[in-house]
């Protein structure tokens, strides 16, 4: 069903253009570099989508989740992860997992004073906010 459904989809999308973004990727091109190159060659915005939209792969994760970063943070998390022997993905994962953690253990959100060794900390935990108490 899902092969039937990627070939529908293929049938409408100009297969050189598909093609183009494969290899791009290959060779270490973002997204956004390449649909901008696309742009200045004047491909249509929709043929460029619809080759973009056939590349994706329709996986149902719950648990998924995707994050973008900047070259400053995922430089510093390759560094990080590389002092600690993980991966970047396992470095994240450890993150979010010890900021969860230590949320529950702080008790209620009144009680929360933000003492952060790592600013992705700072990211993924909530912070107080309203009106302060006298």
């Amino acid at each position: 069903m899902l092969q039937l459904q990627r070939l529908q989809r293929n049938k409408m999308v100009n297969k050189q253009l598909v093609d183009f973004v494969k290899e791009a990727r290959k060779r270490g091109f973002g997204d956004i570099t390449i649909r901008n190159a696309l742009l200045s060659k004047n491909w249509p915005v929709s043929e460029i989508e619809k080759a973009f939209t056939s590349l994706v792969e329709k996986v149902h994760l719950k648990n998924e989740v995707r994050l973008f970063f900047d070259d400053d943070i995922l430089t510093a998390l390759e560094k990080r992860a590389k002092k600690n022997l993980l991966s970047v993905s396992e470095q994240i994962e450890d993150i979010v997992r010890r900021s969860t953690i230590n949320q529950r253990s702080k008790g209620s959100v009144s009680s929360y004073n933000e003492k952060l060794d790592d600013s992705l900390i700072g990211l993924f935990s909530r912070k107080r906010t309203g009106r302060k108490k006298k």
